[in-house]
C-alpha cells in the first residue's frame, strides 16, 4: 500500500494519478474498498472541482465545443434576418456539441451509480436530443416530422454509425478479422425485426383498407402496440442488465479501464440540466425552421428530417462507436450503434405515440409504405452482416454505401403527407 502511495506522489497530473491508482488497485479486495461503483474515490483525492475547473473540464477540453457559439449566433440570425436556411444550418451546428456533451454528462453521472443504474441512465438520456426535438415537434402538430426524424435516427445508427465503426476498425486491424458476440448480435437483430413488425402492421392495415372501423382501427392498433413495445423494451433492459452475465462483465472491464469520473456527481447533474435546457431551447427554433429551410434550400422535408437531423443527434454515438472499434472493442461498438437503434425503435417511437395520445394528437405507427419498406430492407441487410459474428472494412464500406443509397432515395422522395407537417 505504501508503494502505491509513493508512486502516486510522483505524479502532478491528476488524470495520471487516477489512472495509476486504478491499475495498481485492480484486485478484487481493492475494488471492494475503492470501487467508484460504490461511491468511492481516490485516497486523499476528490472529484469535486471549482466552477472554473468544472468549466474547463466540460467545455474547454473538447474541440467539438468550438461549435457551441453557433447556437447563440443562430438565435441572433433568427431575429435579425428572415433567412431560414442559414438559421437552420447554424442551429444544427450549435446542437451538435450539445448532443455530445449530454452523453458525456450522463456517462459521468453513471460513474457514481454502478453499471445497472448507469445502463438505465444511458438508456434514458442516450437519445435525449431526438426525444426533445420530437416532443417539441409534437407540440407544434408536426407529427410527420417526428416520424421521419425517429426513422432517420434508426437508419443512421444501423447503417452509418455501424458502417463507419466496421470500416475504421477494419482499417486499423487490417491483418486480422475482428470478432464480436454473435449471440448478442443475433438477439439485437431480432429486436430490430420486432420493431419493424410493429410498424409494418399499422401500415399494412392502412394500405389494404381492411380496418374494422375506418380511421380509428389504425390508431387503436398503434397505441396498443406502442404499450406492448414499451413493455418489451423494459424486459430487454432487464435481460441485458440483470440476466446476461457477459454484459455486466464487459461493463465492469470497461469501467476499470476508462470510467474514472472527471467531475463530481452534483456537477454532472447540474451540467446535464444545463445542456438539456439549452438543447430544448435550440430545438424549438430548429423545428420552427424546418419548413423554411426546405423551401430555401429546395430540399424535401423528408430528406432534412431523415438524414440531416439524425446525423446531428447521433454525433456522440458516431464518435464513440468508432473509437471503440479502433480499440478492437466491437461489442461496445455494436452496443452503441445497434443498441441506440433498438432504443429509438422500441422506446422512443412508442413513447412519442403515447405522449401524443396524452397531448390529444393522433400520431400512429403508420410511417407510410416507402419509409417502412426502407427500414425493413435496412434491418435485413444489417442482420445478414451481423450473423457471422465478424467484421472487416468491406462490411463497413457496404453499410456506408447502403446509407448513401437511402440518403439519395429520400433526396428525391416527395412525402405524401408533406402538406400536413
Amino acid at each position: 500500500m505504501f508503494a502505491i502511495k509513493d508512486k502516486l506522489m510522483e505524479f502532478d497530473d491528476e488524470a495520471e494519478h487516477r489512472r495509476l491508482f486504478r491499475v495498481e488497485t485492480n484486485s478484487p479486495q481493492r475494488k471492494a474498498v475503492f470501487s467508484l461503483e460504490q461511491g468511492g474515490s481516490l485516497p486523499g483525492k476528490t472529484t469535486k472541482n471549482s466552477v472554473i475547473q468544472s468549466f474547463k473540464i466540460v467545455i474547454l477540453s473538447n474541440k467539438l465545443n468550438l461549435l457551441l457559439p453557433f447556437g447563440p449566433l443562430a438565435i441572433l440570425v433568427h431575429y435579425l434576418t428572415d433567412n431560414k436556411g442559414w438559421f437552420f444550418l447554424l442551429s444544427l451546428l450549435g446542437i451538435t456539441p450539445l448532443a455530445e456533451r449530454l452523453g458525456y454528462a450522463t456517462e459521468q453521472l453513471a460513474c457514481y451509480t454502478g453499471p445497472t443504474v448507469g445502463g438505465l441512465l444511458n438508456a434514458t438520456f442516450g437519445n435525449v436530443t431526438e426525444l426533445i426535438i420530437s416532443i417539441i415537434a409534437l407540440k407544434n402538430g408536426m407529427i410527420r416530422v417526428v416520424q421521419l426524424t425517429l426513422l432517420g435516427s434508426i437508419l443512421s445508427n444501423m447503417l452509418l454509425v455501424l458502417g463507419c465503426s466496421f470500416f475504421c476498425g477494419g482499417i486499423v486491424f487490417s491483418r486480422k478479422q475482428q470478432v464480436f458476440d454473435k449471440g448478442n448480435a443475433v438477439l439485437n437483430s431480432g429486436m430490430l425485426l420486432i420493431a419493424v413488425m410493429s410498424l409494418l402492421f399499422p401500415t399494412l392495415l392502412h394500405y389494404t383498407h381492411s380496418e374494422v372501423h375506418a380511421a380509428s382501427s389504425e390508431l387503436v392498433l398503434s397505441r396498443s402496440t406502442s404499450c406492448i413495445m414499451l413493455v418489451a423494451y423494459a424486459a430487454y433492459l432487464f435481460f441485458q442488465l440483470k440476466s446476461q452475465p457477459s454484459f455486466l462483465t464487459e461493463s465492469e472491464e470497461t469501467w476499470d479501464d476508462d470510467e474514472v469520473p472527471e467531475i463530481s456527481k452534483w456537477e454532472a447533474i447540474i451540467w446535464l440540466l444545463i445542456f438539456t435546457a439549452w438543447v430544448s431551447l435550440l430545438s424549438g427554433y430548429l423545428v420552427d425552421a424546418i419548413e423554411g429551410a426546405s423551401v430555401s434550400w429546395n430540399v424535401p422535408i423528408s430528406f432534412i428530417s431523415v438524414i440531416l437531423l439524425p446525423i446531428v443527434g447521433n454525433a456522440a454515438e458516431h464518435a464513440g462507436a468508432i473509437m471503440f472499434a479502433m480499440k478492437d472493442k466491437l461489442d461496445l461498438s455494436l452496443g452503441v450503434a445497434i443498441g441506440s437503434s433498438i432504443q429509438i425503435s422500441m422506446f422512443a417511437v412508442p413513447f412519442c405515440v403515447v405522449i401524443s395520445w396524452m397531448m390529444g394528437e393522433q400520431m400512429d405507427l403508420n410511417f407510410q409504405l416507402f419509409e417502412t419498406a426502407t427500414l425493413f430492407i435496412s434491418v435485413i441487410v444489417v442482420a445478414f452482416f451481423l450473423q457471422e459474428g465478424t467484421s472487416n472494412y468491406f462490411k463497413g464500406l457496404m453499410l456506408i454505401l447502403s446509407y448513401l443509397i437511402v440518403a439519395a432515395s429520400f433526396f428525391v422522395h416527395q412525402d405524401p403527407d408533406q402538406d400536413d407537417t
